[in-house]
């Protein structure tokens, strides 16, 4: 089959430069949502219909599966689907999606292309308020005559609740003859898509329709409000997918999942956490509430406090992580591994069992196991132009308020005393302190404040 999605409305009550399929729903535009439905289709032709923004729509949206054409001028739905016609193929059926309505299931379109294979097939849904919809009109033994926009409609044509949403499949045989024919007398001044249905039922061919399982597959986005509806609506339908699968949730209105969202057993999430990219959580991992996590991986066991950030890490089982830590890429912690409050891991490996609980900085480091990390600590890793490493091998400890300045290796089961800048390498299973002298001042005084 054809695929046709229309992305090319200005969507002017959005108030935004962004065109409007590109504002993001669950982290991801809206018209990639329907790509990526429509992929797993397997088309023969996947064309966007571009317009408004266009070359922002397409440099965003690029991909070497999708023709592009374009609609200079935006005359209405008839007309943007006139503008893919050169690009489509000899295949059976065309099915035309939207690039604002990005929630509708594979299983949905599915149903729709079943029920078209022989007929012009609509996707309708049934609506408590249809206010603004077009309407589907049937004659009394309940086939479809016409669909009537709502500024065209009477008032007992504006009683129907059965809607159209757009989403059609239509033969590609007749669809050139059937654009060719539209008329724009009418409230708008365009040539509407869905008068190809009484086109269809003049040539006495079938006119059958599909529903969703939801309303919310079809629903679209012409405003900021109906974003963060959608939006809300999206992550309610994840959190429920998560809940049924055995994760413990706070409360499943206080998540947002950006992304893809793998989990084991016994997984319980807090409320106000984010989940970007791919992450995966193994069996029984807690995360505490208002985590940031992107394309991590945790291990089985690890438990993260309150206010973590985590991007691009691996964390091994049994950890012990936060609350306030923060994960850049490149961190890989090995098992039973504590982060603790306000400790920052850049492009490090920490191995087993080692610690860093209190105020820390780790960046371009290689820590063996059994190392503790004392509080206030930092790894020298930047020289204002290069990057340098530090080693520091297994069963050492560095006392607190201690610097190493990079390139620099601590042996094996070195102590550091608190207080070192570390310039040399240390040997193994020795002390190494570098403080200035201690002085005391006799006599001295305070200085006070001076009494105005």
């Amino acid at each position: 089959m054809n695929i046709v999605i229309l992305a090319a409305g200005q969507g002017k009550r959005m108030h935004s430069n962004l065109p409007k399929v590109l504002h993001p729903v669950a982290g991801k535009a809206l018209a990639q949502h329907v790509i990526d439905t429509a992929r797993t289709l397997q088309p023969e032709k996947l064309i966007v219909v571009h317009g408004h923004g266009g070359a922002v729509v397409q440099s965003t949206l690029a991909a070497d599966d999708i023709l592009w054409a374009e609609q200079a001028q935006q005359l209405g739905t008839g007309h943007a689907v006139a503008q893919a016609i050169p690009l489509l193929s000899a295949a059976p059926q065309t099915l035309v999606l939207y690039g604002d309505v990005p929630l509708t299931s594979a299983a949905t379109l599915q149903r729709l292309l079943q029920a078209g294979k022989d007929a012009l097939s609509i996707l309708t849904v049934d609506l408590a308020c249809p206010t603004g919809y077009g309407r589907i009109v049937r004659d009394e033994l309940g086939h479809v005559q016409r669909i009537v926009e709502e500024k065209d409609a009477t008032a007992e044509e504006k009683a129907v609740r059965e809607v159209n949403t757009g989403i059609m499949v239509i033969p590609t045989a007749r669809l050139a003859d059937w654009l060719g024919n539209l008329k724009n007398n009418n409230a708008q001044g365009e040539y509407y898509l869905t008068d190809i249905v009484a086109l269809a039922v003049d040539e006495g061919l079938p006119v059958r329709t599909a529903q969703p399982e939801g309303e919310w597959e079809v629903l679209g986005v012409n405003s900021k409000v109906q974003l963060a509806e959608l939006e809300r609506q999206h992550q309610r339908n994840i959190a429920d997918g998560l809940l049924l699968a055995g994760v413990r949730l706070a409360d499943p209105a206080r998540i947002d999942v950006r992304g893809t969202l793998r989990h084991g057993r016994d997984v319980a999430i807090d409320v106000g956490c984010v989940f970007e990219g791919a992450v995966d959580l193994a069996d029984a991992v807690e995360v505490g509430p208002y985590c940031v996590l992107k394309n991590v991986k945790v291990g089985a066991g690890t438990r993260i406090a309150a206010f973590c950030h985590f991007e691009d890490a691996i964390i091994g089982p049994d950890g012990v992580l936060g609350p306030y830590a923060r994960l850049r890429p490149g961190t890989e912690l090995g098992p039973e591994v504590h982060i603790g409050n306000f400790v920052e891991v850049k492009k490090s490996m920490i191995g087993a069992q080692s610690k860093a609980n209190h105020l820390a900085y780790i960046g371009d480091a290689e820590i063996g196991q059994r190392v503790n990390v004392g509080a206030g600590t930092i790894t020298c890793n930047y020289d204002g132009a290069n990057k340098f490493k530090t080693i520091i091998e297994d069963d050492v400890f560095i006392g607190s308020d201690t610097q190493l300045v990079a390139p620099v290796t601590v042996g094996r089961g070195a102590t550091l005393g608190a207080g070192t800048t570390l310039t040399k390498n240390a040997p193994p299973d020795a002390l190494t302190v570098s403080r200035a002298k201690q002085l005391t001042l006799t006599g001295w005084q305070r200085p006070q404040k001076v009494k105005k």
